[in-house]
């Protein structure tokens, strides 16, 4: 895999597959750029250019000592699109990677054309919950994160409802890949995303922004993060899945691509 170096010197891995309109993609916490797979073959197959980064700490990236705060992450967002000089970005982001992405919106880039963001994080998750929320799951995680991420596996994939269809193995291997990220990178994201409040960045976000989110996600329940998300954007269209999980780009996958390729083509 390719890297590049981020403004404060760490390495960081991504991947570039594909030509036409380039198309960035910023994964969920605690997980990696193959979380896009589906996207991304789908995507290139329909003539376009996708890159995906791993975070700082994720995947093939540099497991950095510093620089999980959302200002520095956002840094690296734009530091990879000035590295490859991609314009008129379609942004897509899931999960934690909506954070990054709408911190970075919220100065204005005037690379990035539209956006997605998928089973959104923001506005405020602390400010709903309370810090006692994110301090309970960091103990969680302490005690036993394998446990912690498997148990939770079956809401993530809604496996007795929309994502029935969705086998043990992908299950399983979706789990392995969180469980490579190292247990103090977890822990410094899930500080940033749910700490974080990026109400006003939403508010300045300039460009047109789709958001995706599934009525029965239990990570990021859409009353307290989706539908606030989708009333601060100034340009927002919200596409809401009925009984739809966290995982959507698995358990929707082609719906998500649908999506997604029909806001490129009608929403700038």
């Amino acid at each position: 895999m390719p890297t590049f170096t981020a403004p404060d010197g760490a390495h960081l891995s991504y991947t570039d597959v594909g030509t036409g309109p380039p198309v960035l993609l910023l994964h969920g916490w605690s997980l990696d750029a193959t979380m896009w797979e589906y996207q991304v073959s789908a995507l290139v197959e329909a003539g376009f250019r996708c890159v995906t980064p791993d975070r700082r700490g994720h995947g093939r990236s540099e497991v950095a000592g510093t620089g999980y705060d959302i200002d520095t992450l956002a840094d690296d967002v734009a530091a990879l699109a000035e590295h490859l000089d991609l314009r008129e970005v379609t942004l897509v982001a899931h999960s934690m990677g909506t954070c990054e992405a709408v911190r970075w919106l919220g100065r204005g880039p005037d690379r990035v054309a539209r956006a997605v963001l998928v089973g959104a994080m923001t506005p405020y998750l602390v400010g709903v919950v309370g810090p006692g929320f994110v301090d309970a799951l960091v103990a969680d995680l302490r005690a036993d994160r394998p446990a912690w991420f498997a148990d939770g596996a079956p809401a993530y994939f809604a496996t007795t409802g929309t994502g029935a269809w969705v086998s043990q193995a992908l299950v399983d291997d979706g789990v392995r890949t969180i469980l490579r990220t190292p247990l103090e990178v977890q822990i410094a994201c899930l500080r940033t995303f749910a700490g974080t409040d990026l109400s006003d960045d939403l508010a300045r976000v300039a460009v047109p922004v789709l958001v995706v989110h599934g009525d029965a996600d239990a990570s990021a329940p859409f009353e307290i993060t989706g539908k606030p998300t989708a009333e601060l954007l100034p340009k927002a269209r919200l596409r809401l899945y009925p009984g739809g999980p966290h995982g959507l780009y698995v358990t929707a996958k082609d719906a998500v691509t649908a999506d997604l390729l029909d806001f490129v083509a009608t929403g700038a």
